[in-house]
């Protein structure tokens, strides 16, 4: 019959794996943006976003309001390697006055407790950050601010919902501050929940689950970013308080809600609210007790269906009572003097049953409360992509303390509901009052950071001032390069490449193309098709250019191109063809015609022996006549820019610019004769190949130079030149990002302090981590996996930082390039005369291509320092490759029109 009575009270593990479900689906609810209003586990954003990392110190203050005293802490928390901290509280009573005032008698009683507390440990002088634990559904929009949406637990003060608390708190402090002289700066709001995973997460940096079993229950934990449309930004995470005791008050529970739970709702302060609380709470299970004792002894299954007062009283049967009476191993004695006491007079057979109620009340009570502890470390685990996952739970309440069984059970349940995570349950020893004073540190902490972190990236946001002056400063060097008298000091060489026409169409006819410009080398075999079917058909094959010889002799880098060719000739059967080629050389040449190409000076890493200086068409005639194998016509030497902008023209009319935005960063375009004082004659245009990577040499761009972009330079292989590609190109931007992070470590706001290893090795940051890094759709927890990868063992604050960091970096890059790429533009408007230009920029690279903001970036600074100017950009397709076939076929149209 007893067990008639409770068979609704237990619960399978399919119904609380079927629970679990249904408080996921409420947590997805709750932190959708449009769901949330009709959500009923609210899911309130902390805006707590760091655990402690240990390296927190200092003096707090902390008040706890929420249970049956209120408390005062001084914290002390010490860095001395060792995470210790002190702890010195004073408690308060909470009388019925105060509980259920006015607001105002409520936080002057606040002010009034802290500032005795003050006065007894001797702090009245010193000015103190202050945590504010307060216990009560909160809506935050930052730290140190919240507005209270209801009360629970008996409170029930006038005049505070909907009003932010921490106002009202710092309002009856100012009361006290001329009087008294006290200084105290409230910092942060913070629920206990909260309070105790940042009090666990202090001695367990794995704690990342907050929970409260007490007289009331409630439990946080920390959520990515990406997931809370309640509050603006992606990245990192929020600790996230659940208020999970409204769950179920949509109805949502009410197949498991018993007759004795609707009756105790009706009977509480606030009926048909915090339903699934009313079900778990240690100050609800005595009740629920009593009513289900009432209506056994009315139907004479219990003390010989004699109804005592102490059973029409409601609140007369407590949780102390509950878990005192579930004491098994005293036998029935416990549960005897209990009942005797309460003027019940049992019989042994009364004492088994009223024991067995307690008993499955409750372990319903550990049931519900595992289910929805279940459904948060499995959101968790899906969250961080793991197949298994250890985590901490750090635990606070009454309940879970004194309960004799309680803790093993709700640990057997979790466990055996999420076997794929190992939990670590880690009970709270100094509350949520030391969490407050832990939330205030780690905000301290935090605030600290972010300032020095501020302070290193400042040089590199550059202010649209700044970039029109480094717009009008490339315009002043590029028409340095244009002028007979200054060419020869010019920075940026403005060197003609010959090029005098883009294609019209009508080329036809097979081409060889090679390309050489970083550490692979290309052979490539075009076939031009014109007319109607107008195409192009390539086939390339791919060599590797080894370190020795990149830095070996001339003559060996230039063997090592014609064993490549020889190769591939043989691999297409073409060796004894005579074809014309297109030499794509991708580094700073002067040329006194299309086929002639001095070096001026080796990039990009390349440092072959006697070679600047040289012409390189010579050199590589002489290696092919060395291996005296085959003959080749060259035609064209050809820079990649020179290539991007003639593929680009092939589609497009328009296109009379070519940017290069990879490994190293150039510009050409289409200048008007008249212009290019170191060429003769005045009729038409030719292309110029600006090498504006050099930009900067003679030091006019120092001043937005940082001593990253300084280490860099020192560090390269050629100092002092090339310095605006070092700010602008992929080969350099990881190491400006790494040497960044050398600094940042060093002032203790990286990897805990400790420089790795790995983050010594110049390189080791390649900037295709940077475009993995910054991609929009990659999760911090990949980020911390390819930081890993690097050997970078982070945090997720850490990976936040990268992210930020290279963030920075990329961004100055695009907004640098920008700036010189409309002072290009400006030019060409203005060379032809018009209000407003239309035109198309052919761009290659794989910074531009494969990097996620880069282009944008790029393409929104041409558009806002060149407003006079219409910019298309065109991707180019293979500008180093099809482009020198390209202009191969230009040359030998041209030369046969002019033979003709």
């Amino acid at each position: 019959q007893v067990d008639r009575y409770l068979y609704h009270l237990r619960l399978s593990d399919d119904v609380l794996l079927d629970v679990m479900a249904r408080f996921q689906a409420e947590m997805v609810k709750g932190l959708g943006r449009d769901t949330n209003p009709t959500a009923t586990v609210k899911m309130l954003p902390s805006f707590v976003r760091s655990l402690p990392d240990g390296s927190e110190k200092g003096d707090f203050l902390a008040v706890d309001l929420g249970g049956s005293q209120f408390r005062a802490h001084q914290v002390k928390v010490f860095d001395d390697g060792k995470q210790s901290s002190q702890l010195e509280s004073k408690f308060y009573p909470t009388p019925k006055e105060v509980t259920q005032g006015n607001g105002t008698e409520l936080f002057d009683y606040i002010a009034d407790c802290l500032l005795d507390f003050m006065e007894t440990k001797n702090l009245k002088h010193k000015k103190l950050p202050l945590g504010f634990t307060f216990s009560f559904p909160c809506k935050q929009t930052k730290l140190e601010e919240g507005v209270l949406l209801a009360w629970t637990k008996h409170f029930k003060v006038r005049g505070v919902q909907d009003t932010d608390v921490v106002t009202s708190l710092r309002k009856a402090l100012q009361k006290h501050k001329a009087s008294f002289d006290i200084d105290v700066d409230v910092l942060a709001l913070v629920n206990d929940t909260v309070g105790t995973m940042m009090t666990c997460g202090y001695d367990d940096q794995r704690c990342e689950v907050g929970l409260i079993i007490g007289t009331g229950t409630n439990a946080c934990y920390m959520e990515e970013m990406r997931h809370i449309d309640l509050v603006e930004g992606d990245e990192g995470r929020m600790c996230i308080n659940t208020e999970w005791g409204a769950f179920g008050d949509d109805g949502a529970l009410d197949d498991l809600r018993t007759e004795f739970d609707r009756e105790l709702d009706l009977g509480s302060l606030n009926p048909g609210k915090q339903l699934f609380e009313k079900m778990i709470s240690s100050l609800y299970l005595g009740e629920l007790v009593r009513l289900i004792l009432l209506k056994m002894t009315k139907e004479g299954l219990l003390f010989n269906g004699k109804v005592s007062t102490a059973l029409l009283t409601k609140g007369k049967i407590e949780m102390k009572h509950v878990s005192a009476m579930e004491k098994c191993k005293e036998g029935l004695s416990n549960t005897k003097e209990i009942l005797t006491e309460l003027s019940l007079f049992p019989s042994e057979e009364d004492c088994v049953a009223v024991q067995h109620v307690c008993t499955i009340v409750s372990f319903r009570s550990a049931n519900l409360c595992a289910a929805a502890l279940a459904a948060i470390l499995s959101r968790l685990r899906e969250n961080k992509k793991l197949l298994r996952m250890r985590t901490t739970v750090g635990i606070d309440g009454g309940l879970y303390k004194t309960h004799p069984q309680y803790a093993k059970r709700l640990h057997k349940v979790v466990r055996r509901l999420v076997p794929t995570c190992d939990v670590r349950f880690l009970l709270s020893v100094s509350g949520s009052g030391k969490g407050a004073a832990m939330v205030t540190a780690v905000a301290r902490r935090l605030a600290a950071q972010r300032s020095h972190i501020n302070a290193t990236l400042a040089p590199f946001l550059l202010s649209l001032g700044t970039l029109r002056e480094v717009r009008d400063k490339m315009r002043t060097e590029l028409e340095y390069g244009l002028k007979r008298e200054t060419q020869a000091k010019a920075t940026v060489k403005m060197l003609p490449t010959y090029v005098c026409g883009t294609p019209d169409g009508t080329e036809k006819g097979k081409f060889l193309a090679l390309d050489l410009g970083g550490t692979n080398f290309r052979v490539l075999l075009v076939k031009i098709k014109s007319g109607r079917r107008r195409s192009v058909q390539m086939y390339n094959k791919i060599f590797a250019i080894p370190l020795e010889i990149m830095q070996g002799t001339g003559e060996e880098l230039f063997d090592h191109i014609v064993q490549c060719i020889a190769d591939f000739l043989e691999y297409m059967g073409i060796k004894g063809a005579r074809l014309p080629l297109g030499f794509t050389f991708s580094f700073p040449c002067r040329q006194a015609s299309i086929d002639k190409g001095t070096l001026v000076g080796w990039t990009k890493g390349f440092k072959a022996t006697d070679c600047e200086g040289e012409d390189v068409v010579d050199m590589l005639r002489e290696a092919i006549r060395r291996r005296n194998e085959f003959d080749l016509d060259i035609v064209a030497v050809v820079n990649d820019t020179v290539g991007t902008m003639m593929t680009c023209g092939y589609e497009d009319p328009n296109c009379e610019i070519g940017l290069i935005a990879g490994t190293g960063s150039n510009v050409c375009y289409m200048e008007d004769m008249k212009n290019i004082e170191i060429v003769e004659g005045n009729e038409g245009k030719m292309c110029i190949n600006t090498e504006w990577g050099a930009f900067g040499d003679n030091g006019c761009i120092d001043d937005i130079r940082t001593q990253y972009d300084k280490e860099v330079d020192e560090g390269s292989l050629n100092p002092g030149k090339q310095r605006y590609e070092k700010m602008t190109s992929g080969m350099y931007l990881g190491e400006i990002v790494r040497q960044i992070l050398i600094d940042l470590t060093k002032q203790g706001l990286l990897f805990r302090g400790r420089i790795s290893e790995s983050l010594r090795k110049r390189g080791i940051f390649e900037t295709k981590f940077l475009s993995q890094i910054e991609s929009d759709r990659l999760a911090l927890l990949q980020v911390r996996r390819i930081l890993q990868q690097l050997g970078l063992d982070s945090t997720c604050e850490d990976s936040i930082i990268v992210k930020e960091v290279c963030g920075v970096v990329s961004r100055r890059a695009a907004q640098l390039c920008g700036a010189g790429l409309a002072a290009i533009v400006e030019k060409k408007r203005e060379n032809q005369g018009v209000e407003r230009l239309q035109i198309t920029v052919g761009v290659d690279g794989t910074l531009y291509k494969l990097h996620p903001h880069f282009s944008r970036v790029l393409r929104e600074t041409v558009k806002e320092l060149a407003p006079q100017c219409d910019v298309t950009f065109m991707l180019s397709e293979d500008g180093s490759g099809k482009g020198a076939a390209l202009i191969t076929a230009v040359a030998k149209r041209l030369h046969n029109v002019g033979q003709k």
